[in-house]
């Protein structure tokens, strides 16, 4: 365990590279001095539960996330989601700040309604034909093709023609919330 309190210091300032934030704003934020913080992420500070408790916090990460050994399992064990006859197998962590799917859509008569939200998703197609209305575009994508568009566009997605369409899917936080969770 002391082994890996001189990772706390990295991860810290690897969680907010991620975020595009600077050392300024970060400590800022969580209340401390751009000198603290730069001294923790450095490892010339010893870590307390009161300086992290506000970082994570901002960092939107956990104090075990600061902890979690470097060998830890790279498996993803989360469970495959059945709607609307949709297959939804996720294929990153929960944590993941981008989540990545390979759904499978079913055969249909129709195209969905037409959804808006925020959130950007990008979809790459592994088999059978993707149809995907986007505003006035209506196009069929087929194996190997992808596509990244703004879900502020009206959009809808299904599998096009008389087989399934397995994709995959990845989104940033918005679009994920808004495709994957059950209602």
């Amino acid at each position: 365990m002391l082994d890996e309190l001189d990772h706390v210091g990295p991860r810290l300032r690897a969680a907010r590279q991620r975020l595009g934030l600077t050392l300024e704003e970060t400590a800022s934020r969580a209340s401390m001095s751009a000198s603290t913080l730069s001294r923790l992420e450095s490892g010339k500070r010893q870590a307390s539960l009161e300086l992290l408790v506000p970082l994570t916090r901002h960092l939107g990460i956990r104090i075990d996330d600061l902890l979690q050994p470097e060998t830890r399992d790279p498996r993803v064990h989360r469970p495959v989601v059945t709607r609307d006859g949709l297959t939804i197998a996720p294929l990153a962590p929960d944590s993941s700040a981008i989540q990545t799917y390979k759904i499978t859509y079913p055969p249909t008569e129709k195209l969905p309604e037409l959804r808006v939200h925020d959130g950007f998703e990008w979809v790459y197609v592994l088999a059978g034909k993707l149809r995907l209305r986007l505003g006035d575009q209506d196009l069929v994508l087929t194996r190997g093709e992808a596509a990244e568009f703004d879900t502020r566009t009206p959009h809808a997605v299904c599998a096009a023609g008389s087989s399934p369409a397995q994709v995959i899917s990845i989104f940033n936080s918005e679009g994920e919330r808004m495709h994957t969770h059950l209602s």
